[in-house]
């Protein structure tokens, strides 16, 4: 439990303590300008609380947006219209504090960039993908036709191919992997589940094969 506590700091402290950093740099810019124009004391500092703040509240709630699917593709949702809000007053409280020349604008839009950075950095490392569940297995029980022949009789018999009830059920069965586990049923699962011989179980795939390119 340590070595893990441990590899999330080394993972996400670099990324934390850049968005403190960034963002008290931010909120320093956004506090001052609003001094300057009228608001005074403890207005100045909740100002710049809530211009910071805004900006976290909405890429938070992109990301639930993303995990719910609430938002379609292509479309502009309320928390990117606000996040992109917050952009805007940060940055152009940043400039507004900024010697006038081109290395003033920049140095004093970065804290405002590291801080937004950040927090997208963050955002994408909580909504990265995530593996979805197999589907549950049917739980109505498969009738299983009679798989191998029971003498030498009837193995001389089938001989030249499996039956049309064989194969119908060995469909069923590579149907319902495919379906499960996204790739197609090998040779040795095949045996497995019909209790069959690899030589069966191969004229089965084979015979598989063909009709479902032959349906094609």
């Amino acid at each position: 439990m340590t070595r893990n506590l441990l590899a999330v700091l080394l993972d996400s402290g670099p990324v934390i303590v850049l968005a403190a950093i960034a963002g008290a740099g931010s909120f320093t810019h956004i506090r001052d300008t609003a001094t300057e124009h009228g608001q005074s004391g403890w207005m100045a500092w909740a100002v710049a609380v809530c211009v910071d703040l805004t900006c976290v509240m909405a890429a938070r709630e992109r990301q639930r947006d993303k995990k719910t699917g609430r938002v379609r593709d292509g479309l502009a949702s309320w928390p990117t219209l606000v996040l992109i809000l917050g952009i805007v007053l940060s940055l152009s409280a940043n400039l507004h504090q900024a010697e006038a020349s081109a290395w003033g604008w920049i140095t004093a839009a970065t804290p405002a960039g590291a801080f937004l950075i950040a927090v997208s950095m963050l955002e994408r490392r909580a909504s990265g993908p995530r593996p979805e569940p197999s589907p549950a297995p049917s739980s109505e029980p498969v009738p299983v036709p009679a798989l191998v022949p029971a003498t030498q009789d009837d193995q001389d018999e089938a001989a030249d191919g499996p039956s049309s009830e064989l194969v119908d059920y060995a469909r069923r069965v590579a149907t319902e992997y495919q379906n499960a586990q996204g790739k197609p049923i090998s040779r040795d699962t095949l045996r497995a589940r019909l209790g069959v011989s690899n030589q069966l179980a191969s004229d089965l795939l084979r015979t598989l094969r063909t009709t479902s390119e032959a349906a094609r």
